[in-house]
């Protein structure tokens, strides 16, 4: 009978993700098939040499992944050996396992997917990669973990799976968020000429329904602004960086954390979205020098920030567990502020944007997108105006402060 153990392989570079990979015994024989998940070496239990306990809700997420990976490609292992077993030729481990890639070089959705996932993290894009891994498991549950050949997905595959989001209630924006993510893996198997296009997704909507406004007005950025956090630390830092992060035309709090003292070269920060990977610069202002010359991190440190406190530790796991501790304090403070919705770090991207558009400054700057519905689309607005414009207006916006 085939057996399938998870093992690790730390990587040679300190501070960096190792590979997980399986060790298949038939018989007394053992090989190794690599896989493309990757872990950190503390979400390694190498005493026992099992995944460890996962330290956030996205992490256990994609332990659970890679469980029902590896549930399935046992499942897919034995298959395999019944089927040789049942022929003429002498069963190996060997045969087992070549059958096992020419099965995979087929081109299943889950393979596909987990190398779309692996490929981001690989190139830092972290969220991108934790996107398409939490479309994966949704899928995964649907097929109760049975893999599916790309060639294999049509329209009534598609069509049964909205069907099943439908009936586990889920919101209409969470069903067109697995769509909207399932069609791009589709659209880009079929760019890269491993399937022929059947259009499975002609007959479901991946648009979205406008959510609840997430901005907040000109005069409570100025109560947040004035408020006395003196005696409370924590919340100083929460409102401090809500504030920075408006000064900064709604920098997300990820760019915020790996922000670089080397950004910043003079009077201009330079730098670099996680999300997009796009380059952006900032006229460095007064009022974000003050933010950073009370909050700056150790001299020896590479951050502008004391976010993220050790980089050779898992930067990630640092700077989401400040998001999650400086979102609990906002929702505080926006509860003592009278607000109605969740005051979030997000907020302060929104509410740019909203500010901006009721001063009049031009749409072509703000774009309906960072205050309109589409975050991409303000982005590509922004990219194509000359800097001078966008700086300008950022300035004309903290005038008002």
């Amino acid at each position: 009978m085939v057996s399938l153990k998870l093992n690790f392989t730390p990587s040679s570079v300190e501070g960096k993700e190792g590979r997980l990979y399986y060790r298949v015994a038939y018989g007394k024989a053992t090989r190794h098939i690599a896989t493309p998940f990757t872990i950190m070496p503390d979400e390694w239990n190498a005493t026992d040499e099992t995944l460890a306990e996962a330290q956030s809700p996205a992490r256990a997420k994609y332990r659970r992944t890679i469980e029902r990976a590896m549930q399935h490609d046992t499942r897919r292992l034995r298959s395999i050996a019944r089927t040789l077993a049942q022929g003429n030729a002498p069963t190996s481990i060997d045969a087992i396992i070549a059958e096992y890639y020419k099965q995979t070089t087929r081109h299943t959705l889950f393979s596909y997917m987990a190398q779309m996932t692996a490929r981001y993290r690989t190139q830092g894009q972290h969220r991108t990669s934790e996107t398409y891994s939490t479309t994966m498991n949704s899928f995964v549950r649907f097929t109760n973990g049975d893999d599916v050949n790309l060639d294999a997905i049509d329209s009534k595959l598609i069509e049964a799976y909205e069907s099943y989001l439908r009936n586990s209630n889920l919101s209409p924006n969470t069903i067109a968020f697995y769509m909207k993510h399932l069609r791009a893996v589709y659209n880009r198997a079929v760019d890269d000429e491993l399937i022929t296009d059947k259009k499975p997704f002609k007959r479901i909507s991946t648009s979205t329904e406008k959510t609840t406004k997430r901005a907040i007005p000109l005069r409570t950025i100025k109560q947040l602004k004035t408020m006395d956090c003196s005696n409370d630390a924590s919340k100083r830092f929460a409102r401090d960086m809500f504030l920075f992060s408006f000064y900064t035309r709604g920098m997300s709090f990820v760019d915020i954390a790996y922000l670089q003292k080397k950004n910043l070269k003079g009077d201009t920060l330079f730098y670099r979205r996680k999300k997009t990977n796009r380059q952006l610069t900032i006229q460095w202002e007064t009022c974000m020098q003050e933010i950073v010359k009370t909050y700056s991190a150790d001299t020896c440190s590479p951050y502008m920030f004391s976010i993220i406190k050790d980089p050779a530790c898992n930067t990630i796991r640092q700077y989401r567990n400040a998001l999650f501790l400086i979102n609990r304090h906002l929702k505080q403070i926006g509860k003592g502020l009278g607000l109605h919705q969740p005051l979030t770090m997000y907020c302060a991207r929104h509410s740019w944007a909203s500010i901006a558009r009721n001063e009049g400054i031009p749409l072509s700057v703000i774009s309906e997108g960072m205050g309109h519905d589409s975050e991409k689309t303000t982005q590509i607005y922004l990219s194509s105006l000359k800097t001078e414009v966008i700086d300008k207006a950022n300035r004309k916006i903290l005038r008002l402060l």
